[in-house]
């Protein structure tokens, strides 16, 4: 039986999780001496750029054609990259503010599920 493999085929990598990927993206800052300008407001300004630049390969899309945009290896590999931008700024912007998303999420849908329940 094969084992998963890491990057490269190098030794396997722990199952993910969001409070890992989140000590990867600190080290990562830290290694480059960026935490100077993961502030609050720099982090929701980048986090608003990368969802933009995830909002201009859907511009002109069609209903149809959006719902096919990961047909095609090129596309899908820039949604992919872009939706990654997102979810990276997002998390540092919760880990910045001491947020725990799953919880924060958790707890918003709780509430949508009080405020519009099912028919």
């Amino acid at each position: 039986m094969n084992e998963p493999q890491g990057p490269r085929g190098g030794p396997p990598r722990e199952p993910l999780d969001v409070a890992r990927l989140q000590r990867r993206l600190a080290d990562f800052a830290a290694a480059r001496n960026w935490q100077p300008y993961h502030t609050p407001k720099n982090l929701v300004a980048a986090l608003s750029v990368e969802a933009s630049e995830l909002v201009e390969i859907f511009q002109w899309l069609t209903p149809e054609e959006s719902a096919r945009v990961m047909d095609e290896a090129e596309t899908a590999h820039r949604v992919t990259d872009e939706v990654a931008d997102v979810l990276a700024y997002l998390l540092q912007l919760c880990e910045v503010l001491g947020i725990d998303p799953l919880a924060a999420l958790d707890a918003k849908i709780d509430r949508n599920e009080r405020r519009f329940p099912a028919p």
